[in-house]
């Protein structure tokens, strides 16, 4: 009988593209313009991506459209959260032993901290083109930049399996 052996490699296949979006606006806001102007209906869903932190674990919130007649996902993922610690303050200082919160900044991707969004492509396989994707988002005026994001160069990528 012989030895079949696997190889993780095989698994860190990228086959999405990923565009960072450095805007103001709030995510339903967002994800409305993105629907005006592209062919997609990105929606809420009901669940956010988890990621644990040494903090404690954060939420993140998701958009995302399934289309079914090209076999497309489409997701907008925010990378800025807040999450707020609840301790009790210990040593020589005024507040001994009071409960305090602590809240702290949390990134989906922290190597890429000043993008506000992500928006996922996944199975895109050449059914639209990369340059008209991002014409058509900075189209929207509340956007200052879009761009593309290569997943390799990403050291917390795994963030974005999902």
């Amino acid at each position: 009988m012989g030895i079949h052996k696997l190889s993780l490699d095989e698994f860190d296949e990228v086959d999405y593209e990923l565009f960072a979006i450095h805007t103001s606006l709030e995510d339903f806001r967002l994800a409305f313009f993105i629907n005006q102007q592209l062919p997609i209906l990105l929606s809420r869903s009901k669940e956010e991506i988890g990621i644990k932190t040494r903090e404690g674990e954060a939420m993140f919130a998701k958009f995302s459209f399934n289309d079914d007649s090209k076999d497309i996902c489409w997701s907008l993922i925010q990378n800025k959260n807040e999450i707020t610690i609840h301790k009790t303050s210990r040593g020589n200082n005024l507040f001994l032993d009071k409960d305090v919160e602590i809240s702290t900044k949390v990134y989906l991707l922290p190597e890429l901290k000043k993008v506000d969004y992500f928006l996922k492509i996944e199975n895109n396989c050449s059914t639209f083109n990369k340059e008209e994707i991002l014409q058509k988002l900075n189209k929207i005026d509340r956007i200052t930049t879009v761009y593309e994001v290569v997943p390799d160069t990403i050291k917390s990528k795994n963030n974005l399996i999902f």
